[in-house]
């Protein structure tokens, strides 16, 4: 399955130079902000007297954000091309399972943003957390990479549809940002937000004072939350 479909993915990406630049844009992210931010600090609080320092683990959420929903776009374009080249339709007579596929396109978009998660808060230059703390961190938010993949691939028509969706769907990593300046309990009414449970475990996390209910919640909904885009998918695929 690996050999198979991984080859078939790579020659894809290898065709389309949008795709390939996303998959280094966490990269980017992390190089800018290590380089962009220091003046860019140092600008505002001469200007206008802004302490940056107090929202720096705002920045870090939106890398943790961010990340798996990059590489969830990457795995939903493959899908919107696989679908309309009909390759969906052709592995159906393969031995190739239909489980096996869904996990592969499900676990492959987690194993990207796994440790690219980690890699772009170290580069980041942003305080550090500990590493054990950034990939649990990244392991909470990988999850988002399926769940965005699918959500291309179930609701958008072909490639021009999903990058509008992808645009649109940006909104979403808001209310996370919105939920730092709001106090608990009040807080977690951003929970119907999928990005806020990454974002409040590293915050937790950053503070030392991590629990266990953000990281069970998390874990819950992005689980049904998959569960729930697969099945919307699976039946956009056999129409």
């Amino acid at each position: 399955m690996l050999r198979g479909l991984g080859l078939i993915d790579l020659r894809s990406i290898q065709r389309d130079s949008l795709l390939r630049w996303m998959l280094a844009f966490p990269v980017l992210i992390g190089l800018v902000i290590r380089w962009g931010l220091p003046p860019a600090a140092a600008w505002l609080e001469s200007r206008f007297e802004i302490a940056v320092e107090p929202y720096l683990l705002l920045l870090g959420s939106l890398i943790v954000m961010a990340t798996p929903m990059i590489y969830g776009s990457v795995i939903g374009f493959l899908l919107l091309d696989q679908r309309d080249d009909r390759t969906l339709s052709a592995l159906q007579v393969t031995p190739l399972s239909s489980q096996g596929y869904f996990a592969y396109r499900i676990g492959l978009p987690m194993l990207l943003s796994l440790p690219m998660t980690v890699l772009a808060l170290r580069l980041s230059g942003l305080p550090p957390i500990g590493l054990g703390r950034e990939f649990v961190t990244a392991a909470i938010a990988a999850p988002l990479a399926p769940a965005f993949a699918l959500f291309l691939g179930s609701f958008a028509g072909n490639k021009v549809q999903g990058f509008a969706l992808m645009k649109a769907a940006g909104v979403i990593n808001w209310p996370p940002l919105l939920a730092w300046f709001v106090d608990p309990p009040w807080q977690w009414a951003f929970g119907l937000c999928p990005t806020y449970w990454p974002a409040k475990v590293y915050w937790d996390l950053a503070a030392g004072s991590a629990s266990w209910l953000p990281l069970l919640f998390g874990t819950l909904y992005l689980a049904a939350l998959n569960l729930w885009l697969l099945r919307r998918f699976e039946r956009v695929t056999r129409r």
